[in-house]
Parts: C-alpha cells; structure tokens; sequence
C-alpha cells in the first residue's frame, strides 16, 4: 500500500457503498479504488489538483468525478452509512475554525454567507460544528462562516442522535441546550458559566474523556485540505471531511 492509500480493510468496508458497481444502472467504474485513493492523495497531502500523479489518471477527471460526486452527496452518504454504529453512551460536541485560502473566496455568487465564509482581522474563516461519539469517531459535520457562534449549532448537531451523556464545553452552557438535552433523556456535561444560574449536577470524571473530540480535531486537520478551505463550494470542502472520517470507522 502506497503512502496516503486506503487500506484493504477500508477498501473492502467501504467498496460496496460506492456508484459504478456491476449491478448499479448506468456505466460501470472499474477504477473505484485508484480514484478514492487519487482524492485521498490530494486531501492529506494538500497539493493542487494538477499536481496529482499520473499514476491516478488525469486530475482534470478525477477533480471533476470528486466534484459531481460531492454534489450528489455521494461521499456523505458513505459517511452516515458508517456512522450508523455509533456507540450512544456519549455523544459529544465541538467545532474548529480554518483558515480560507483566497481560491476559495474567488467567484462568490451570493457573497461570503452563502459559502459558509467569516470574515475576522485574519481574513476569511469557515468552522465546522462536529459531533463524536464515545470513541472519538464523527457522526456529524456542519458547515458555517468562522463567525457564527458554537452554541448556535449545537441543537442542530444533537437533533436525532440518542445518548445518555451529551459533553460539551462552557460554550455551550446555556437554557435552550439544557432543555433539548435533558428533553431527550440525556445527562448533560457541560462546565457551569459563572452567570448562569440553573444548578445541575456535573461530573468531572465523565468531563475528562472530552478530551476524545479535542484529539479527533486534531487528527482531522492533520490533512492539510482539511486544515486549510481551499475549495470554494462548501459542499466540497465538506465532502473532504467525509472522506477523511473515513479512516475513524474503517
């Protein structure tokens, strides 16, 4: 196995999820497994399309196949098919900003909103809200400018996902998260802000294994496209955080 390359393992796990297959309608792709790994090589080492190896076909090709494929949620179904097994003792929840590079502010239609773009005194900034369960895997990515405040997202990352402990930092400490947490029978373990006068229980024990989320952020934005937006459309830079998840389940 070549550097930057699935895994047998991963490829038999997750080969049956892929389009082209034999018995899919249309045309069939006998190159599956050479493109992933063409894509894969691009995401973890961070180089330009054009500079993809011969050896994975023509960029021009497999950009545009990683492309049409983001577009049509190919790689976040393979995603949430996996995530499926997820462990529900604990759910928890975080997010991290990345720096844009300029190609991915170029040719906006509908301003820096709509691309999921912040801007700061650092220049433009995207975040992504994450959801993990109590083994650090993903089980839920959503996409905003840099701007927009955790706790915002946090209701939209815990709808329909089960768990009997929720943790989450101070961040979001706050009434309308309690409340949709303890309304789906989950325990919250989230730090108490000074200001904030609800009293509950908290469990520094518990609290501790957060540090789970903080090492699989970490370990994602070891992929350089994953640490910096280069792409414009939002739902492709999503798609290389799919992908990149990947390798927690497989």
């Amino acid at each position: 196995m070549k550097r930057y390359e699935l895994s047998e393992a991963q490829w038999v796990r997750i080969a049956p999820m892929l389009p082209g297959k034999a018995s899919d309608p249309g045309r069939t792709a006998l190159d599956n497994r050479l493109f992933v790994n063409g894509v894969l090589w691009v995401l973890r080492s961070g180089a330009r399309w054009s500079d993809l190896p011969e050896r994975y076909g023509k960029y021009k090709t497999v950009h545009k196949r990683f492309t049409r494929w983001a577009a049509a949620g190919v790689w976040e179904g393979i995603f949430t098919s996996l995530a499926r097994d997820r462990d529900n003792e604990y759910l928890m929840i975080d997010s991290s900003i990345v720096r844009a590079h300029a190609q991915a502010a170029t040719g906006q239609k509908g301003g820096s909103a709509n691309q999921a773009l912040g801007r700061s005194r650092g220049g433009l900034t995207s975040k992504w809200h994450i959801a993990v369960d109590t083994f650090g895997r993903p089980v839920r990515f959503i996409l905003t400018g840099g701007h927009v405040s955790d706790a915002k997202l946090a209701i939209p990352l815990l709808t329909g996902l089960d768990a009997r402990h929720v943790l989450a930092d101070k961040a979001y400490d706050s009434h309308a998260i309690l409340d949709h947490v303890e309304t789906s029978r989950a325990r919250p373990v989230i730090p108490q802000r000074v200001c904030m006068p609800r009293r509950r229980d908290f469990d520094p024990a518990i609290y501790r294994l957060r540090n789970r989320i903080e090492r699989t952020i970490g370990k994602l934005k070891q992929l350089r496209r994953v640490a910096t937006r280069y792409d414009r459309l939002p739902h492709n830079y999503l798609a290389t955080l799919y992908l990149a998840a990947i390798a927690f389940w497989c």
